[in-house]
């Protein structure tokens, strides 16, 4: 790895982490409300899998969905504006926090229903198919999605009409408060399920930036060379709880406390560029420095937007033509 990219992965996770961090105090100060679900832990597999991705290739996500924007390249001062309910915000200020959108970005959103996104990926993909288009469709998910009937109708159309798409499994074990060993008869083995559907499929560690870019890397050249729809299971594990509402009383300390000493994937990485002499801790100072003056900048920004007028309270949402 060359040090630009290098510096340019680590800018990257640095920003999604203090990105997260900032929203959650300021939901506790109360200027972000309703529900917010922050991306700590797992920023390694939103930069190393889009830093794979062309700008004809589409994004969907769940509600989880700020790491993937900003690592998609979200202005930070709209994404948090968004978040406030401001006017400079992505959506104007209607989406929120699970629902960023930037279609000149081909980021078709965070979606609030679990699995609720996949069936919509199907649908940009045959798009793509039927217009022949260039790009594919990369496909975010969590390990709750996969109980939902949404995700194996989906699969299987997708291997139906070979589809240029990405399932993409981000397994952080917990579906809200419930441990993938409670909810799956064999949570060892989710991303097997592809092979129902005659999907090639791989396990991978999530929390290796590394790992996570070459995976995307050879994932994106089958479908570019026409091989169809496939499936990537990430193991990753988010150090928050499922929202900021969640006390997370479902996990002992000791489990958290061990995945942020051994697997942080910031600090993997770091130690990655000083054992092979890519980037110096003075280099890796430096760009935590100018990933907080911008995280400050994007607060001022956020404050200073203005609300929306409540006169466009239902412009773009109810057609009152009829």
């Amino acid at each position: 790895m060359d040090k630009e990219t290098a510096k340019k992965y680590l800018f990257d996770m640095i920003k999604i982490r203090q990105f997260e961090e900032a929203c959650g105090r300021m939901y506790m100060q109360g200027k972000i409300k309703g529900f917010l679900h922050l991306y700590i832990g797992e920023e390694a597999i939103a930069v190393g899998s889009i830093s794979e991705l062309s700008k004809d290739d589409y994004i969907i996500t769940h509600y989880r969905d700020h790491g993937h924007a900003l690592a998609r390249g979200m202005d930070p001062n709209k994404a948090m504006a968004e978040l406030y309910g401001k006017v400079d915000g992505t959506s104007r200020g209607k989406g929120g926090s699970m629902h960023l959108f930037d279609s000149d970005l081909n980021f078709m959103g965070g979606h609030a229903i679990v699995g609720g996104h996949l069936p919509i990926a199907v649908g940009i993909a045959l798009g793509i198919k039927k217009q022949k288009r260039k790009g594919l469709v990369m496909c975010y998910f969590g390990d709750g999605a996969v109980n939902e009937g949404e995700f194996h109708e989906s699969m299987n159309l997708a291997a139906l009409w070979d589809l240029p798409i990405i399932f993409y499994l981000e397994n952080n074990q917990y579906g809200m408060g419930t441990h993938v060993k409670r909810s799956s008869a064999n949570p060892e083995m989710l991303y097997k399920f592809a092979d129902l559907y005659g999907m090639p499929s791989t396990k991978i560690d999530g929390m290796d930036v590394i790992t996570v870019r070459d995976s995307a890397r050879e994932a994106i050249e089958k479908i570019r060379k026409g091989g169809g729809p496939l499936l990537i299971e990430a193991m990753t594990y988010r150090f928050r709880g499922h929202s900021m509402a969640d006390p997370s009383e479902y996990r002992e300390n000791e489990e958290v406390q061990q995945w942020q000493k051994e697997k942080d994937p910031i600090e993997l990485f770091k130690d990655y560029c000083y054992t092979n002499n890519i980037l110096t801790e003075q280099e890796t100072n430096q760009i935590n420095g100018e990933v907080k003056t911008l995280i400050k900048e994007c607060l001022e920004f956020a404050e200073n937007s203005p609300l929306p007028d409540m006169s466009v309270a239902e412009d773009k949402i109810y057609n009152t033509n009829n």
